[in-house]
């Protein structure tokens, strides 16, 4: 069978003004090598997440590649992106995993990833107007920036279990930024954790006993999720710190898909739905079989922008590479041999960036913050997921995210409606087109690909 690509030009040099569209290639040296430096870009944060919530990093990775492919698949080839594993699920997942265990935070991911798959059925018959509506760029920049907010003592208390080290680490992610240009800024993450990690090693804070005894081939650790049915208050009382983790989703997928399309063909919008479907279908699997949530990743965009090579064929190769990282127990070994003090080092600067992607998201859409009800979305929002404020309802337990999230829509909404009904929103003032929150692919990937030295995580 022919395989779908056509050859952009020779195959070898694509000139200055030229891009190779996602159903082109390169020949095929240039394509394997153009896949395992989206692996590469992929990999800092994917990695991270199961080091930050207990997961087994080789299970995450394996369903990473694998939820890529898919997303390929279902998009019909036609949509370049990598699936990997969002920070949106880092908070709920370490709660529900201290209160009941994996096998709840695995019902709560399998959760998100259904709803997320049903509201991309709805989009493929709507369209995408509504999802706008429900969040204009006030209320997603505020749930960006609560998730990231949110997460600040996690970020504490694992950078003061080795403060040198996690120094070391920051100083590494930060001067990495400005030093290198091109693809090596945009792995600042990458190698900030491997210098940390060089310094944990030398100052004798890794333990590589694990790593010697893992085999080199095999299947990863698989969990599955809790059963509703027999353990209720494991699986329905996780819902409601999941539930928001979709509206950071989707924000995620419509800014990588308008990103994608303004830079290659406006009718890849079109495919808004299918990959909301499709990431959903990938979360699904993996939170199925014991691997973290997928979404679309800001890094890869990076690339792409950084090679001018939009080609889904590198995607495929990416994506079979993470399969088979995946399927290496030796490399899960090692990724879980990295200390708190890196970790803490790296999440001081990540997590106040994934804040600052929400105020980017304000800035890129020129919000108006002279105008009460974005004022108040805004802070009640912030507040309430900086504070973690939290509220049981019987079994049912809303943590600052998902209180948060909830309060920025309602609030604007309230708001909004009332001060139109009674003329107190001011006089109409001209605003230019809202741009897409591209920038929400940061959650994940803490960058949109638009600076060329870009911010990492």
């Amino acid at each position: 069978m022919a395989l779908p690509w056509k050859l952009h030009g020779d195959g070898k040099d694509v000139g200055a003004a030229e891009i190779v569209l996602p159903g082109e290639r390169l020949t095929w040296p240039r394509t394997i090598g153009l896949g395992l430096q989206h692996v590469v870009a992929m990999f800092g944060a994917t990695f991270l997440v199961p080091l930050l919530t207990g997961f087994p990093p080789s299970t995450t990775l394996l369903f990473s590649g694998i939820g890529t492919i898919l997303f390929l698949l279902i998009t019909g080839n036609r949509l370049p992106s990598y699936l990997g594993s969002s920070f949106a699920f880092i908070v709920p997942i370490v709660a529900a995993t201290k209160a009941d265990g994996m096998p709840s935070a695995l019902f709560g991911i399998v959760s998100t990833g259904i709803l997320l798959a049903v509201v991309g059925l709805i989009v493929v018959g709507t369209g995408t107007g509504w999802i706008d509506r429900l969040m204009p760029p006030i209320v997603a920049g505020a749930i960006v920036a609560l998730i990231g907010f949110n997460l600040a003592p996690a970020a504490k208390n694992n950078f003061m279990q080795a403060p040198v080290t996690a120094l070391v680490t920051l100083a590494a992610v930060i001067l990495c930024t400005v030093l290198f240009k091109g693809l090596l800024g945009r792995l600042s993450i990458f190698l900030g954790v491997a210098v940390g990690y060089v310094f944990a090693v030398i100052v004798g804070q890794v333990n590589f006993d694990a790593v010697a005894k893992a085999a080199w081939l095999g299947f990863p650790q698989f969990t599955f999720p809790a059963n509703p049915l027999t353990d209720p208050g494991a699986t329905w009382g996780v819902l409601p710190a999941f539930i928001p983790v979709v509206l950071v989703l989707i924000a995620e997928n419509v800014g990588h898909i308008r990103g994608v399309a303004q830079l290659t063909d406006p009718s890849v919008n079109r495919l808004t739905g299918r990959a909301l479907f499709a990431d959903g279908v990938a979360t699904t699997i993996a939170g199925f079989f014991g691997g973290s949530g997928t979404t679309t990743y800001g890094e890869n965009i990076g690339v792409m922008a950084a090679t001018r090579v939009y080609s889904t064929a590198a995607y495929w190769v990416a994506g079979t590479f993470a399969v088979l990282l995946g399927l290496s127990p030796k490399v899960g070994a090692v990724i879980n041999t990295i200390p708190a003090g890196v970790l803490g080092g790296v999440t001081t600067a990540l997590y106040g960036l994934i804040g600052v992607i929400g105020v980017k998201i304000w800035l890129d859409n020129k919000v108006d913050f002279t105008n009460p009800v974005n004022q108040f979305t805004a802070a009640t929002a912030l507040i309430i997921g900086i504070g973690d404020f939290t509220l049981n309802v019987g079994q049912l337990t809303f943590n600052g995210i998902a209180l948060g999230a909830i309060a920025a829509i309602v609030v604007y909404h309230v708001m909004n409606s009332i001060a139109t009904l009674r003329g107190t929103n001011g006089p109409p003032r001209a605003t230019p087109p809202a741009t897409p929150p591209a920038t929400a692919d940061a959650i994940e990937s803490g960058r949109d690909g638009s600076n060329p030295v870009d911010s990492t995580h």
